[in-house]
């Protein structure tokens, strides 16, 4: 599986306040497209994962803005894995237009089963818990 994975994102006029700006709700939309993007990239699936019962849920989102993004910009979203533990994946997000940070965040993601229940992340990525003890 890829650690890091950069798309570009266009910012539609549906996504910005009455000034122009993009609204503060659309990076979350955004985080959540790099990491389906970065998992499509590795050759997996969230559509896979969920018809085998397995389901990502957020537990933990933290976003930081630094200078605004506005209608029309083109923006470059890099998604990186931070870490994988029995339980959880943690994300980290660069947001960046023609070089300039607009943006950082994290997540945190839970893996749980149809119930609700926390399932072992080393059920849907065993080649990161291939060579531990």
């Amino acid at each position: 599986m890829l650690r890091d994975h950069t798309i570009e994102i266009r910012v539609r006029y549906s996504e910005t306040d009455a000034m122009g700006v993009l609204h503060h709700s659309n990076y979350l939309s955004y985080f959540e497209m790099g990491r389906t993007e970065l998992l499509r990239a590795s050759g997996g699936s969230y559509r896979d994962m969920e018809e085998r019962g397995r389901f990502l849920v957020v537990t933990k989102i933290g976003v930081q803005y630094r200078a605004s993004a506005r209608y029309d910009d083109v923006l470059t979203l890099k998604t990186s894995l931070s870490k994988i533990s029995f339980a959880k994946l943690e994300h980290s997000y660069e947001i960046r237009r023609d070089g300039q940070l607009l943006t950082t965040g994290e997540t945190t993601l839970a893996c749980v089963d149809r119930e609700g229940k926390v399932q072992r992340m080393s059920e849907l990525f065993p080649e990161f818990f291939a060579n531990r003890s």
